[in-house]
């Protein structure tokens, strides 16, 4: 019998519009005001963690249940009539009070992409909003984006960490996902490091990107970089040993068990605890954890055939290697189906378009894939 997963938190309407596909140099080149912009279609879809990763691991045969709030509105009914085609639609929890969240993505060729996004019921979302009974059947919760979710955030996340601490009270691995933070918002006043210091003792896997783990940890670093990147992509210029493990480090000090740091483009930094501390991960994910313990190490990415949208790369690439974690794959393998479920990604507009079997990304691995 399949261990069950929840994919809990954060969903949206998606909406990118397509941009020509010539590089800009910079987004004044495209987005200028007074400036008639002609772009193709726009590409909708029911996205956020929970139908980027939930959906992901679902195509990757797991068995999943999407849990998160909509608004009574339009956006809800597409975002449901998605779903629904994955016959995935069963736990969503529908407002009449809040509106569902959307996101336009300006996704331009050759520019890191832009996200114009309203919270909408995300925001109301609480730890009560997933069944006891739910959590008692599940071998893993995933938990993604509290960062744009207020309930989560607020007062210091106790009600994230009282959700993380239920499913673990029930024997369920827990998983943690984040999104880029405003500085000027509500969430970017919070006190992050104190969040940090209460959730992450209850999570198993901790999957931050380095920009939200830094914004986070060490706001000050985090402003150095982005004065350092002048306009690009942060993850351009940051060095794995000076700038990633020290933040790496912090997080084990902090009681991280398993930790996966998205550095964009490059690839992802990991690091595992001691097999005592991995023993403590939640028993019915059934973890080797003399395999998996005091591991770490860069798995660069994988070259992909296109790159149209990076839009769910970082959520796809944790469904693969949590999926890969239920099934009993080894660390290293598990890394190699997370990079190359990201390269296979961006050759697609939205999260799962491009998506390959793991058969198919094991063969490809096998036969010498070449690595960025």
């Amino acid at each position: 019998m399949k261990k069950k997963v929840i994919a809990a938190g954060h969903i949206c309407l998606d909406i990118t519009p397509v941009f020509p596909e010539k590089q800009a140099a910079g987004l004044g080149d495209i987005l200028t005001p007074g400036k008639l912009v002609n772009v193709g279609p726009a590409d909708v879809h029911a996205g956020g963690s929970v139908a980027n990763t939930g959906l992901a691991m679902k195509f990757f045969g797991a068995d999943v249940s999407l849990m998160g709030k909509l608004g009574k509105d339009h956006f809800g009914e597409m975002v449901c009539n998605v779903l629904k085609s994955y016959d995935a639609e069963k736990g969503m929890l529908i407002s009449e009070q809040e509106s569902t969240a959307y996101t336009v993505v300006l996704a331009v060729p050759g520019i890191d992409r832009i996200f114009l996004h309203n919270p909408g019921a995300n925001h109301a979302f609480c730890a009560e909003d997933i069944p006891q009974k739910e959590l008692e059947d599940a071998a893993l919760l995933h938990f993604g984006y509290p960062p744009v979710m207020k309930c989560m955030y607020e007062n210091d996340g106790a009600e994230l960490v009282k959700l993380m601490k239920r499913a673990k009270a029930c024997g369920a691995a827990t998983s943690m996902d984040f999104a880029a933070i405003e500085p000027d918002s509500e969430a970017g006043r919070a006190d992050w490091r104190r969040i940090l210091e209460q959730v992450i003792p209850n999570v198993d896997i901790l999957v931050p990107s380095v920009e939200e783990l830094c914004f986070m940890l060490d706001r000050e670093r985090f402003y150095e970089w982005k004065k350092r990147s002048a306009g690009r992509d942060i993850t351009e210029i940051l060095d794995i040993e000076t700038d990633v493990k020290p933040l790496a480090e912090e997080c084990m000090q902090l009681g991280a068990k398993i930790l996966l740091i998205k550095c964009g483009a490059p690839g992802i930094y990991y690091q595992t605890s001691s097999k005592q501390m991995l023993e403590k991960v939640g028993e019915k994910l059934e973890l080797d954890a003399a395999g998996w313990a005091d591991l770490c190490g860069f798995e660069r990415s994988y070259v992909p055939e296109q790159v149209l949208s990076g839009t769910g790369a970082g959520d796809t690439s944790i469904a693969a290697f949590l999926t890969a974690a239920l099934n009993g794959y080894s660390l290293e393998m598990a890394m190699h189906l997370a990079a190359a479920t990201g390269a296979s990604c961006v050759a697609a507009y939205d999260a799962l378009s491009g998506l390959k079997p793991f058969a198919e990304l094991e063969k490809k691995i096998k036969n010498g894939w070449e690595k960025m």
